[in-house]
């Protein structure tokens, strides 16, 4: 999640004036603060989050403590697939977080029947993922997607048309969920090789090996 600083200001000639910062991520925003107040010239300060509830200096700072108990800095990455010569879709997921100043990475996959293109097969994963966040119980924060589905990528950004009925309904799904969650995406295009991993598990989900795991590793390579 991000904030924006509110500061009343007043100069040692009594000059008042108001500043409001851009968005700023919670310690950046605490560091700010308190530099502001330690000048000795601030009247009044708090911050505001995205969804418009004000916080006081204390009260991001218990928010900030709660955070980094739950899982949060959440990076996923999503990749489908579809069979036509059995009309079988393979899902591949893999998510990446911190929790507790710990990074971990979540692999699952799944095998699903009644799809019935690779463009569907995408959505299905990306929705899998998100479903994912949903049973992790993360809400109200900024996630990045990224997957190598160019066309799935830029119809959720708006910036391509979609006038498939079937794809329109998987983008109102996932945009239902996000806003339920308060998740705010911001989505990247990559190359299949920074893909690969999802991509791996799509492809062992159509073969019929799944895979459900969750492991800390040093660094989220992200």
């Amino acid at each position: 999640m991000k904030v924006t600083l509110h500061v009343h200001y007043q100069t040692p000639n009594h000059v008042e004036t108001f500043f409001q910062s851009q968005q700023l991520s919670i310690s950046e925003a605490i560091i700010i603060a308190e530099d502001f107040i330690k000048s000795g010239r601030v009247k009044s300060l708090h911050f505001e989050d995205p969804y418009d509830t004000t916080l006081s200096l204390k009260e991001l700072k218990q928010y900030l403590e709660k955070f980094k108990q739950d899982p949060h800095d959440i990076t996923l990455y999503f990749d489908g697939g579809f069979d036509h010569t059995n009309g079988m879709a393979g899902l591949g997921i893999v998510i990446y977080y911190y929790q507790n100043n710990k990074c971990f990475r979540l692999r699952k996959n799944a095998r699903v029947r009644e799809l019935v293109s690779n463009n569907e097969a995408e959505y299905a994963a990306l929705e899998l993922a998100i479903r994912e966040l949903e049973g992790m119980a993360i809400h109200h924060q900024d996630i990045t997607i990224r997957g190598d589905a160019k066309v799935v990528i830029n119809q959720l950004l708006g910036e391509w048309p979609c006038l498939d009925t079937v794809l329109n309904q998987w983008i109102d799904r996932i945009e239902a969920r996000l806003e339920q969650c308060h998740l705010k995406p911001s989505y990247d295009v990559i190359g299949r090789k920074l893909n690969q991993e999802a991509d791996r598990l799509a492809s062992q989900a159509l073969d019929e090996t799944y895979i459900e795991s969750m492991v800390e590793i040093e660094n989220d390579p992200s």
